[in-house]
């Protein structure tokens, strides 16, 4: 059954905590190696001990980036924020998976079994090897490479330093190389098989290639296209399979949804990689994050992404005169199908309603509303807690496609025809033209990234802009900011919905006032002296002004309007250093050999 294998017993030889958070010690178990590793079945369970899938979490991930506003404690919120330090960032430096991945490998060749059976095994231990040093990569660039795990007495390893990102990533690379070629197709359900692992091989060569050309502080910049060319391969491997396609039945207002809201996505042909749940298995962990991401609990979409989306015919909404001071109901007028499927939209009715939705305001948060991750199809917990989640799409392997030769220097219309072009296909929008993109750059999106340039700036700004709306709320855009170079963005305080004044408006796109924005001296009237609408809905009341003060909506001219303000401290990205995370303070006191990267104390 397809629910089955994703409820994996979690055997205990890979539970052991680490001493000092070295890697120091094997797994604590009471069966040696020696006995232990002998047959398939040893394999199997061990790996499948490893098991490493994203999940629904995704849907809050983007906490760290420019697509949201929040109120939670997000680390880069509060690097850029306060005064950070190796010892106020104390989180990331742990290497007790590793020490289970390692154990693994050194032992795996124990098993009396055919080598096809060893290299299907390896090769997964491989690929979360891989998996956990660009983890470790991308959050401290050099960090110690350990091919094992690590003898007690051997202090030369416990003590070393950082090996140098160059030569890890070329460990990391060599890893996933012998995962793709090992890694079996045929896998139980919600586990990774080879396509599994070769997308995130693409995914790995494309981040590790856009990093090293656009980051000069690593010196690493002559490199940067053999990734890149790894990165074109392995996704036109992919491509070329013929395994995989997007899904589009020809509905653009609501294919792309379906992959969010479907109970069973195993026999989806643009899932790569499934992570199912069921919720009426007992013990399982759900997917119900309706509480979650819709609302005023933590995060809410930034105005900033609301604007990044096309217009209904692919042209571009920030040139539309006046776009700045369009009202809630305007922005979502013609828009790229897309929006009204990640975004709660005028005339959005939950299931537990029976009249529209009011869009909710409430200081410190946008206005705007994910429904991304919000299953609206049902009230019963069982259910809402049993949606598949796409862990790996075949629309990244498009993207990834068209991103590396873009930035190669060698793309063609019929490379954006086969890859990126299906994707807007798919959402209802005109492709992009080569020639017509590169002639004309959006000015929004150059300004966003300077550092573009060359004869494919335009289409690289549009394959960019392609990412952010694809994958918005899918935990993708903090990693792409990085690696693009493009950290100053998080600099800018995430704004909300744009009210001229205070007044009545329309939330629902019916034509009928729904709110009213009143001065904060003013005393909100008792619930039988409230207006009505001209539906008899009585209008809700907020008090409105600006920031700091006592009132439920916070406009960036108070009463004179603008913008809603969700925080006004002030932001800064130190660059290069804040690309990083120090190592912390009490790891470089057990071991001195370890050095700060990038100005970090």
């Amino acid at each position: 059954m397809k629910k089955l294998s994703y409820y994996i017993l979690l055997i205990t030889v890979i539970a052991a905590s680490c001493k000092k958070d070295f890697l120091d010690r094997y797994p604590q178990t009471t069966i040696s190696p020696e006995l232990f590793f002998k047959s398939e079945e040893d394999l199997k369970l061990y790996v499948d001990g490893l098991l490493t899938l994203p999940g629904t979490g995704n849907f809050l991930a983007d906490q760290s980036s420019d697509n949201m506003a929040t109120t939670g404690s997000i680390e880069i919120k509060n690097i850029m924020t306060g005064s950070p330090s190796s010892q106020t960032i104390t989180s990331g430096w742990s290497w007790t998976r590793l020490r289970n991945i390692n154990y693994f490998l050194d032992n795996y060749n124990n098993a009396d079994v055919d080598q096809e059976v060893k290299d299907h095994y390896s090769g997964l231990a491989r690929y979360y090897r891989a998996m956990f040093y660009m983890g470790m990569v991308k959050r401290y660039n050099d960090v110690p490479w350990y091919s094992s795990a690590i003898d007690p007495a051997d202090s030369s390893s416990l003590y070393m330093t950082q090996t140098p990102r160059a030569q890890v990533i070329d460990s990391v690379m060599a890893d996933l190389a012998f995962a793709a070629a090992h890694v079996r197709e045929s896998v139980p359900t919600g586990t990774p098989d080879v396509w599994a692992v070769k997308v995130f091989y693409a995914r790995t060569a494309l981040y590790e290639g856009t990093y090293r050309k656009y980051h000069t502080e690593l010196k690493l910049e002559s490199t940067a296209s053999s990734f890149l060319e790894t990165a074109k391969s392995v996704a036109q491997e992919i491509m070329e399979s013929g395994n995989f396609a997007l899904y589009n039945t020809g509905n653009p207002a609501g294919d792309y949804a379906t992959l969010f809201t479907s109970q069973d996505l195993s026999g989806n042909k643009e899932v790569i990689l499934n992570t199912p749940y069921d919720a009426s298995k007992e013990g399982a962990s759900g997917s119900n994050n309706n509480s979650t991401v819709f609302g005023d609990y933590e995060q809410s979409p930034s105005r900033d992404l609301v604007q990044s989306y096309l217009m209904s015919d692919g042209s571009r909404f920030t040139d539309v005169p006046g776009y700045k001071t369009f009202g809630f109901v305007k922005e979502f007028e013609n828009r790229d199908p897309r929006m009204k499927q990640t975004l709660a939209y005028p005339g959005f009715q939950r299931i537990t309603d029976n009249k529209p939705y009011v869009q909710r305001l409430n200081k410190n948060f946008t206005g705007y509303h994910q429904i991304k991750g919000y299953y609206n199809s049902s009230t019963d917990g069982t259910i809402l807690g049993s949606f598949d989640f796409p862990a790996y799409r075949y629309a990244e392997v498009l993207l990834i496609y068209a991103e590396a030769l873009a930035e190669l220097g060698s793309i063609t219309q019929e490379d954006l025809d086969k890859s990126i072009n299906l994707v807007r296909q798919r959402a209802g929008l005109p492709g992009i033209n080569l020639s017509a993109a590169n002639a004309n750059p959006d000015p929004v999106l150059e300004a966003k990234y300077p550092d573009v340039s060359g004869n494919n700036k335009g289409v690289l700004l549009e394959i960019r802009r392609e990412r952010r709306i694809e994958f918005a709320m899918e935990g993708y855009r903090y990693d792409d900011l990085m690696r693009w170079h493009a950290g100053n963005l998080l600099t800018n305080i995430p704004e909300g919905m744009y009210f001229p004044g205070l007044g009545k408006y329309d939330l629902t796109g019916d034509g009928y006032d729904d709110i009213i924005l009143i001065d904060k001296n003013s005393d909100i009237p008792s619930e039988d002296q409230k207006e009505k609408n001209g539906l008899g809905e009585v209008l809700i009341y907020y008090k409105a002004g600006s920031y700091g003060e006592s009132v439920t909506v916070y406009l960036r001219n108070g009463n004179n309007g603008g913008t809603m303000v969700t925080e006004t401290a002030p932001r800064q990205f130190i660059d290069p250093q804040y690309y990083y995370r120090p190592v912390p303070y009490t790891q470089i006191a057990l071991n001195p050999n370890l050095v700060q990267p990038f100005g970090w104390q």
